[in-house]
């Protein structure tokens, strides 16, 4: 047991001493607010724009496609993020100390880890489908078995990277500023710096290379397609064009400032990276679950049609109640 609470002391902050007698620093009280705000707007519209899309799928079975099967994963996950992670990060801002104690750190590291590799994989296997779908030309057709199994792959996949560290190889630890839990990044072991280079390649690098690589090759068909058809093409590479920018941008922005934090945490010179300057890329990786369902559902051409559908039923609703009122 003394072991483990070791393990979990060991990574308060970035560069800080692990010396339970000298005092670590961090956030001060109008720090903490700030990011309890940051934190509770995360919380507030992810919960929000997620539970949209699944009211969404649950309501126009046109949107219950294999397809959106993916969709419907990285908003499910992205769910599981704000109630199991960022509520009680927010509160521990809130509190400006962790409150959820050293199985709780375990616990919020697991599943935050998982439920992100969960969203950033699908999303991974999405852009493949698009480009195997546009540029290949394999049908989307009704396999639901594809579809279960890319959902089912994701978790499976997720799993072989968040359990190791429950398990011995690595481990969870509070991080940052104090107020939430991660991966040891500063462990010098040689078990803990193995696992961070592999997470790293797999769950990071690896992701980010098949949607560029994917949506790089889908803007390029769509391009010469548009060369030939001049007006119908134009508004589709328009409209691809502004989808493949926005994705791989909000990705980036999302997760690449993490991992390169995580990173030079790992590899770099103790104390290279404050608390403070952690904080930031957290909340950008956090932000991700803003982001995903406006960029792949709220701006999806089936969902926008549903909403055009809606608002003439609705105008039509009212032409009749105004033609009745008249009447009367």
């Amino acid at each position: 047991m003394s072991e483990m609470s070791t393990s979990w002391t060991a990574n308060l902050s970035f560069g800080a001493s692990t010396d339970p007698h000298e005092p670590r620093t961090g956030l001060s009280r109008t720090g903490h607010t700030i990011v309890a705000v940051f934190l509770g707007f995360i919380l507030a519209f992810g919960f929000l724009n997620n539970l949209i899309v699944l009211i969404l799928f649950c309501k126009f079975k046109t949107l219950r496609n294999p397809v959106n099967m993916l969709l419907l994963n990285i908003s499910a996950s992205d769910m599981l993020v704000c109630i199991s992670g960022t509520t009680l990060s927010f509160a521990s801002n809130i509190h400006g100390r962790w409150i959820g104690g050293e199985y709780g750190c375990m616990w919020y590291g697991f599943v935050n880890s998982c439920f992100g590799i969960v969203s950033l994989i699908s999303l991974a296997i999405l852009s493949y489908e698009r480009y195997s779908t546009i540029t290949l030309g394999n049908k989307r057709g009704s396999d639901y078995q594809k579809a279960l199994l890319a959902v089912g792959g994701s978790w499976l996949y997720s799993l072989i990277w968040t359990v190791p560290p429950l398990i011995g190889w690595s481990s969870y630890g509070i991080e940052g500023a104090g107020t939430s839990c991660s991966v040891r990044w500063t462990s010098e072991s040689a078990e803990s710096v193995s696992y961070i280079i592999c997470l790293f390649i797999f769950c990071l690098v690896i992701p980010v290379m098949v949607m560029i690589y994917c949506y790089g090759r889908l803007l390029y068909a769509v391009k010469q397609v548009g060369k030939i058809r001049k007006n119908a093409a134009r508004k589709r590479e328009y409209h691809v064009l502004f989808m493949v920018i926005t994705t791989i941008i909000c990705y980036l922005i999302c997760w690449m400032p993490y991992g390169v934090i995580a990173l030079l945490a790992t590899f770099g010179s103790p104390g290279a990276v404050s608390p403070v300057a952690y904080i930031i890329p957290s909340i950008l990786a956090k932000s991700s679950t803003v982001c995903n369902p406006i960029i792949y559902i709220l701006m999806n051409k089936q969902v926008m049609q549903i909403q055009d559908t809606s608002s003439h039923m609705v105008l039509h609703i009212k032409t009749v109640i105004n033609v009745s009122e008249c009447i009367y």
